[in-house]
């Protein structure tokens, strides 16, 4: 680490007001809806500073502080690297050193946004349903200690509960995560947390409060040890906190904001639409689909990122054959977009030598990500009464990975809130037949209607015992040469 470099420090601007408390300060906003903001401001003016928090570790307030919180998004394109700074935060608290502090900060009159990036898994819900888990320790927590929240529907709801007990208009909850419908289901387990409370508390936050629905578009890797040092000689500046992120970017949201009080987001390429649907349809299953089949297929097969995947002819194959035969013949394009020029500016995407999106990241929180990822799609193919093989192999191939071994024999660091019941249930199991049947009885993953599919089942089964047999490259290359 290039330590005798000076660090990172704020540019000698004027700070913005907070208007923004973000939940989950990780890479991706960083690289992406911090951006816009920034840009917004920029552009239009207005206070919309961030305070971020971190619900879980102290990591990104401690390297942030340093530089009063500035920090570098690299973007990485074919033909080189662009850095710029960013100092749109102006703070970030840890929400276990002090959750009255994230409470009242919340509460304050100048927040009038709340956004959110915390995955799938930070909802506390179930995915195949999208209804509150209400036996989740954090929800049970948050029950029973009204002051002092863990998760982040604890932190939203008695945030809110403040600003309605003291007469203050409510902030506009916006999620950035990957959720089909992502604001219609943070209001559904919003007022089921809040009427778990208080009836009239739930009323309030019906009428009173919105969740605009979002989709947002930008791969960005891990920032690694070595990021931060070949930026550190090109810049001159130490920077503990980077983010790399591709050039491409895309943010479409429902304009539904409290009072319409919002940041000039439309000036700053944001699209501003009645109905986000089909644009988060389309990304959640041309994209994020495909690149959860490519991730768990190609880390089995030994690549070990993205484009080290799709520079592989059989997965490159395997891509096009999942937008062309499974995922676009049950889709609906948005208004006025082509999805095949869509798909194939994906695989441009892919592609990119300078994003080095590792497999093993993507693979992640597969039992969140796969019923909106991939068994939407499935269950669509299923209904029209056509067994998606592609996606099948997908499917079989998380079953593999997250029994935790590689086509080698050797241990897969499966990352995953489920990670020790799904190895139970696959280490109990004899043979491919009871494995996929046990993964399958996952209530939480899989909706019986998929579940229950006697092709499926079969098709799975099959995908299944020929990764054990043949490896995922060639059960690939079935795919295609079928």
């Amino acid at each position: 680490m290039p330590a005798d470099r000076p660090r990172l420090r704020r540019p000698d601007v004027p700070r913005a007001g907070p208007g923004i408390v973000h939940l989950g300060l990780g890479a991706f906003y960083r690289a992406h809806g911090a951006i816009y903001f920034a840009e917004a401001m920029q552009k239009s003016g207005g206070d919309w500073g961030i305070v971020g928090v971190s619900l879980v570790r102290p990591d990104q307030r401690d390297l942030l502080k340093p530089q009063d919180f500035a920090y570098t998004a690299v973007e990485l394109g074919p033909d080189g690297e662009r850095p710029q700074v960013i100092s749109i935060i102006n703070d970030v608290l840890v929400a276990p050193e002090d959750p009255r502090a994230v409470l009242e900060v919340m509460s304050a009159r100048t927040t009038r946004i709340v956004t959110l990036t915390v995955t799938e898994k930070g909802y506390c819900h179930e995915p195949s349903s999208g209804r509150l888990n209400r036996d989740h320790p954090d929800i049970r927590h948050d029950l029973a200690n009204p002051a002092a929240p863990k998760s982040t529907i604890g932190f939203l709801v008695r945030a809110l509960e403040r600003r309605r007990a003291e007469a203050t208009r409510p902030f506009t909850v916006l999620c950035c995560d990957n959720l089909p419908e992502n604001g219609r289901v943070v209001r559904g387990i919003v007022l089921e947390f809040a009427r778990l409370i208080n009836e009239g508390l739930a009323t309030w936050i019906a009428a009173e409060v919105f969740f605009p629905s979002t989709m947002v578009d930008r791969i960005v890797p891990a920032t690694k040890p070595e990021d931060i040092e070949r930026l550190a000689e090109r810049t001159g500046m130490l920077d503990l906190s980077p983010v790399m992120h591709e050039p491409f970017r895309q943010w479409v949201v429902e304009d539904d904001f409290v009072d319409g009080i919002r940041p000039d987001l439309g000036a700053v390429g944001v699209e501003l639409v009645e109905d986000v649907t089909p644009f988060e349809h389309m990304k959640l299953r041309c994209l994020n689909g495909t690149h959860s089949s490519l991730a768990y297929l190609g880390y089995l097969a030994g690549h070990e990122t993205i484009s080290d995947t799709v520079a592989d002819p059989v997965f490159a194959a395997f891509v096009r054959h999942l937008w062309s035969h499974e995922i676009v013949p049950v889709l609906h394009a948005p208004p006025g977009v082509d999805l095949a020029a869509y798909c194939n500016s994906l695989f441009e995407r892919y592609a990119n030598p300078a994003i080095r999106h590792r497999t093993w990241q993507i693979a992640m929180d597969g039992s969140q990500k796969l019923p909106q990822r991939i068994l939407g799609t499935v269950a669509e193919n299923l209904a029209v009464g056509r067994i998606p093989k592609g996606l099948v192999l997908a499917i079989a191939a998380w079953m593999r990975y997250v029994g935790g071994r590689d086509e080698r024999g050797e241990p897969i660091d499966v990352r995953d809130p489920l990670a020790a019941e799904l190895k139970a249930l696959s280490d109990g199991a004899d043979g491919p037949v009871r494995k996929v049947e046990a993964l399958l009885g996952v209530g939480t993953i899989f909706p019986p209607d998929v579940a229950q599919h006697a092709g499926l089942r079969k098709a799975l089964t099959d995908c299944y015992e020929g990764l054990v047999e043949r490896g995922a490259r060639e059960m690939t290359k079935d795919v295609t040469n079928a």
